[in-house]
């Protein structure tokens, strides 16, 4: 049998330099990525700030707990149309926001309304941010748009999704309110319905309990208690212009305030 000697190795090696200079690169992409995901999650927190600051009555919003770019969100109408519903909805944002195209919000059940697509349950946000612009828009206008759309149903007909809906309000108010009714009795009984997802920071309500919660109503009635936020709301407008979205936008939030 004859001796085999083996020259050299079957696998490339690469020299010593050019190995450092590949785990270099390593080392400055992540780097890199972990600065955007800090500097994104600032960036939300900025926002959410925001949306408390601006307190839009019946609107409440939370981001997720196991995602900043997933927000859980629930419009308590006290007027209109469809007073005394309760509908949920999430806000979904783009991986790169806020460089990015506006969120979206898609309600969780069927909502038989103008500008919220039949087939999606997705509101439509396009006549209200035809183009995100981090600079001048955020995330409490969007908020702020969603609790509009139940109060203003004549403006939100012009910019319809939903023409079924659309025409029936304009031609057929009678029936349209029928129907109105009938989703705001659904959305009642589903008040307190699972969650349908396992996350600590989802909106989750539970009937009224005397023993715990008459203590708290009668403080509340009584002022006694406490709140940071103005009872008044703040204005979307412009003074002197009829646009909506016109206000500046809401101060940077310093982040001792955080």
């Amino acid at each position: 049998m004859s001796n085999f000697q083996r020259e050299g190795s079957i696998r490339k090696v690469l020299p010593v330099e050019r190995n450092e200079d590949l785990l270099q690169e390593t080392r400055e992409n992540d780097i890199q990525k972990l600065y955007k995901t800090y500097k994104q999650e600032y960036v939300i927190l900025a926002e959410y700030k925001m949306v408390q600051n601006e307190n839009v009555p019946g609107v409440y919003v939370i981001p997720s707990k196991e995602s900043s770019l997933l927000w859980f969100g629930v419009v308590f109408v006290r007027n209109g149309h469809y007073k005394d519903g309760v509908f949920r909805f999430n806000i979904f944002l783009d991986e790169n926001f806020p460089d990015s195209e506006h969120p979206k919000v898609i309600f969780y059940s069927k909502l038989f309304h103008p500008v919220i697509n039949p087939e999606t349950n997705e509101l439509n946000l396009l006549k209200a941010f035809p183009k995100w612009c981090k600079a001048s828009q955020h995330i409490w206008q969007v908020v702020k748009f969603i609790q509009w759309i139940f109060y203003d149903m004549d403006k939100s007909v012009e910019h319809a999704v939903n023409l079924e809906a659309a025409e029936m309000f304009k031609n057929d108010t009678e029936n349209f309110q029928k129907l109105a009714a009938e989703i705001v009795k659904e959305s009642k009984n589903r008040l307190y319905d699972e969650p349908p997802v396992d996350d600590e920071h989802y909106l989750k309500f539970e009937p009224y309990v005397p023993d715990i919660h008459d203590k708290v109503r009668s403080e509340m009635i009584n002022g006694q208690f406490e709140t940071k936020y103005s009872k008044k709301g703040l204005s979307w407008v412009l003074p002197g212009s009829k646009k909506a979205l016109t206000r500046p936008p809401t101060p940077p939030v310093e982040e001792s305030e955080l």
